[in-house]
């Protein structure tokens, strides 16, 4: 099923630009790669994380997601969820809903407790949704990646297509 695998761009990836990156020359398996950018994320107009010690997981045609020290993320606003996932990858996922007085969020990001040794540097770092938050990286609003499920966060220095867009069920 995985024909593309970061080592060439398939014929309908687009071209990069100056300072962008295609989703299509990220690896597979994923690779981890620390982001030293300032990372905020925001739910109700709290702020809940604010980084510039991130982790980015790149995978080959899904957008960057990224990873935050639970140092840097205002933790007692999240709350367990019930909701859980398997990665491949990284293991088994943790859900957290943002609650904060009458202010509620379901599912708004994850976390890998225990992950696979691999990718034991993620240990206990969050991931958020933006369809659910409001990410920013240097200042620029997230967009959420398609699809519903996937976590990647859609900048302008990302190119695709990427998974989770129409047509991409077979990638």
């Amino acid at each position: 099923m995985w024909q593309f695998r970061g080592q060439q761009r398939p014929p309908f990836a687009l071209e990069p630009g100056a300072e962008q990156e295609s989703v299509w020359d990220y690896p597979r398996p994923p690779a981890l790669v620390p982001d030293e950018r300032r990372v905020q994320v925001r739910c109700s107009d709290f702020l809940i994380a604010d980084t510039t010690r991130a982790i980015r997981i790149l995978e080959t045609a899904s957008p960057p997601t990224f990873y935050l020290p639970p140092e840097d993320v205002r933790l007692e606003w999240l709350q367990p969820s019930r909701h859980q996932s398997y990665c491949e990858w990284k293991g088994a996922a943790s859900y957290w809903s943002f609650v904060h007085g009458a202010k509620r969020e379901v599912d708004v990001g994850w976390s890998y407790p225990s992950p696979t040794e691999t990718f034991s540097l993620i240990a206990g770092y969050f991931s958020f949704y933006p369809a659910r938050a409001e990410c920013y990286v240097e200042g620029e609003r997230v967009r959420p990646q398609g699809g519903g499920f996937y976590g990647g966060w859609v900048t302008d220095e990302i190119v695709g297509p990427h998974k989770g867009e129409p047509g991409t069920g077979g990638w």
